[in-house]
């Protein structure tokens, strides 16, 4: 039976890298795709991920959730695959008049299937942490909740500290933190150890699968991207990875850890904290990855978009 997953996502190439494996892979059940703000607005990522769904036009459409347009970020937007946040594709789309709020979808799919949703955070944990807030009982009702965030060790990717999903809306972040939900984090620092060179255009489907065509228009923008401002020859596509730990949790080293997020600090602000004392003061809350299998995680990507349709 396909596993039950729900995407929450701020698109972003990297999402809709993500999204192409998961729809691609029939172990995967995509029930719904959530907008939330982050790499861009939060009209935006509701319009990206509809834009997304509708280019490659699943046999199976999953529910699409809207982003509350009201929602605070810290920091909003990096930009850094430009204003649209798909590299200036201009994908043509109607956008839909009645939407349906991404917090009200994760409520009804988890409460539809209790226990068997898996839910991928890829941006902002303000969806999560509302939906708790708003059903509290919804934290012993989500099967597993995977959250792309925050770093192990290495430095943060908006400020010294802090790594841009968190540093938007750290809050949110640690009340999720702060919740009995099952879950896993897969920091920064670990799930850019997976790099991808410009050879990739060469192992996607070409322009006449749905999945090449999408990912051929917004892929060299993203090479662009990391060249101009990283001065690096090849991308990381870290919502993909978290794909894959849903998908192969043996290619990833867990580390039982109780994990906190820095809300008051001036210089650390959305930091995440883990306490590696012999004997911890607080109880463990989640599993960290911290360490990957490079090579298998990199493999699976490859021959999961390959499989795009």
């Amino acid at each position: 039976m396909a596993r039950k997953v729900i995407l929450d996502m701020d698109p972003g190439v990297d999402d809709a890298v993500a999204l192409c494996l998961a729809l691609a892979d029939e172990r995967l059940d995509v029930l719904a795709v959530t907008a939330t703000g982050g790499n861009v607005s939060p009209d935006q990522a509701t319009l990206n991920v509809q834009t997304l769904v509708e280019q490659l036009d699943p046999p199976r459409r999953p529910r699409v959730g809207a982003a509350s347009p009201e929602q605070y970020l810290r920091a909003a937007g990096r930009r850094f695959y430009g204003a649209d946040g798909l590299c200036g594709a201009q994908f043509p789309v109607a956008e839909l008049h009645h939407r349906h709020p991404s917090v009200k979808v994760i409520c009804d799919e988890v409460r539809t299937s209790p226990g068997e949703v898996t839910i991928i955070a890829m941006g902002p944990l303000t969806n999560i942490a509302a939906a708790l807030k708003q059903q509290p009982d919804l934290a012993s009702l989500i099967g597993h909740l995977i959250i792309l965030g925050g770093t192990l060790s290495g430095p943060g990717n908006v400020s010294s500290a802090a790594e841009f999903n968190i540093h938007c809306d750290a809050d949110s972040a640690r009340a999720v933190f702060q919740s009995p939900v099952t879950k896993t984090l897969i920091p920064l620092d670990v799930a850019s150890r997976a790099t991808f060179y410009y050879d990739l255009l060469e192992r996607i489907p070409n322009d006449e699968s749905r999945t090449g065509r999408l990912l051929r228009q917004i892929l060299p923008g993203a090479f662009l991207a990391f060249r101009q401002t990283l001065g690096i020859e090849g991308i990381h596509v870290n919502d993909a990875v978290a794909v894959v730990a849903a998908l192969h949790p043996e290619l990833f080293t867990m580390h039982r850890l109780y994990g906190d997020v820095e809300t008051e600090g001036t210089l650390t602000y959305g930091a995440t904290v883990f306490d590696r004392h012999h004997r911890p003061e607080g109880r463990p809350n989640l599993d960290v990855a911290v360490n990957l299998e490079t090579a298998g995680v990199v493999d699976c990507i490859l021959r999961g978009l390959s499989r795009g349709e």
